[in-house]
């Protein structure tokens, strides 16, 4: 194998895989990537057994082989390169020489024959869709995973399809996430997988950019192409919880105020509010809101906002941090919170957009 090569082409191809490839591994191949030369490409995988991701390069192949590299030292010599380096890499023996200007590296390798692969993944459904419109999807949603809870199928995203909306929904049982995408497909059988926290962050990073995004969705897998970048994760087995129960379907009050405005005073608040469980009281009246917190230190905080609320006087609590990242999905200058009771949760959204709601559950104080 020999191939030659720009530092900054090589360089994007390794940046793009090297998320996944893990500092300490159970098995020593999962250190390496996969460098396949074939037909002027290279390409560069990498995986921890949960996400693959694959990235090619335009390069000069003057011998085609595989073989598996240390995937950090390798990334690490190239960005430590100077700019527009013409970089060759050339197989010799179990060894691979790198050299790159007046530098010259020698590199360990496992036989490529060891890597394990993600093949075929049996696509039951396919979607292509704007890059950002699917990074929007993850934005307005991701917050809301559990990172490392006993209910598995809560340490990820769901995401649903019937062809005519793609829908992406994230709990971790104290708050929920949900975002909806209309496609131009035909509707067809309902499809929901659930993708696991690591492959969402992964795919959530492929997506800064232009472009369009293939989605295949299988049983057991998801596959993400963009540009010359593949992922492919695998889906969590479980049943994800009856996420539309949740949503008051007719709230009996609603309060509307600026969103920034909320955003503040929520923050000003939450710096005397107890540590460990960022309790924050909010009490809705005719045209106003009060916000108060106390910590164990008996300091207390308190802030007034106006909004848009007739009714009854209701006291609810809430972690101030589950609200702040409600609110920092949400775009608009005013939003709602829709309200039941002092025991049920809270909805917020933005006025007149039923693509994106935010579900808190309220905490005793």
């Amino acid at each position: 194998m020999k191939v030659s090569a720009t530092r900054e082409h090589l360089l994007e191809a390794l940046q793009s895989v090297i998320g996944v490839v893990e500092r300490r591994q159970t098995m020593p191949i999962l250190s390496n990537v996969l460098v396949s030369a074939r037909e002027n490409r290279l390409r560069i995988t990498a995986t921890d057994l949960e996400v693959e991701l694959v990235a090619a390069a335009e390069v000069s192949v003057q011998q085609v082989g595989d073989i598996t590299l240390p995937g950090r030292k390798l990334f690490e010599i190239v960005r430590a390169l100077p700019d527009k380096t013409s970089i060759t890499l050339a197989r010799e023996g179990d060894k691979m020489v790198l050299r790159g200007g007046r530098s010259r590296f020698t590199l360990s390798s496992l036989p490529a024959s060891e890597f394990p692969l993600i093949e075929d993944i049996h696509a039951q459904h396919s979607l292509r869709l704007p890059a950002h419109d699917c990074r929007r999807l993850i934005d307005k949603t991701h917050f809301a995973m559990a990172q490392q809870d006993v209910r598995y199928y809560l340490n990820g995203t769901l995401l649903e399809t019937d062809g005519k909306a793609l829908r992406a929904v994230a709990t971790d049982g104290h708050r929920l996430a949900w975002c909806e995408l209309p496609l131009s497909g035909q509707a067809g059988e309902l499809q929901q997988i659930i993708v696991p926290r690591k492959g969402v962050l992964e795919l959530q990073r492929l997506l800064d950019g232009e472009g369009e995004i293939t989605l295949a969705l299988g049983v057991n897998h998801i596959r993400a192409e963009i540009g010359e970048v593949r992922l492919t994760s695998k889906l969590i087995d479980g049943k994800f919880p009856e996420y539309n129960r949740v949503f008051p379907t007719q709230p009996p009050r609603i309060a509307s105020g600026p969103r920034e405005g909320l955003r503040a005073a929520l923050q000003r608040t939450a710096i005397l509010s107890n540590e460990k469980y960022r309790g924050v009281r909010l009490i809705f009246a005719a045209g106003m809101l009060t916000l108060q917190a106390h910590n164990p230190e008996h300091e207390e905080a308190e802030d007034q906002l106006e909004i848009s609320f007739s009714g009854e006087t209701l006291e609810m609590g809430f972690n101030v941090s589950y609200l702040l990242d409600a609110l920092a999905a949400i775009e608009t200058e005013t939003v709602e919170i829709c309200l039941t009771g002092p025991d049920s949760s809270c909805l917020l959204r933005p006025p007149g957009d039923a693509a994106l709601k935010c579900v808190v559950m309220p905490m005793r104080l």
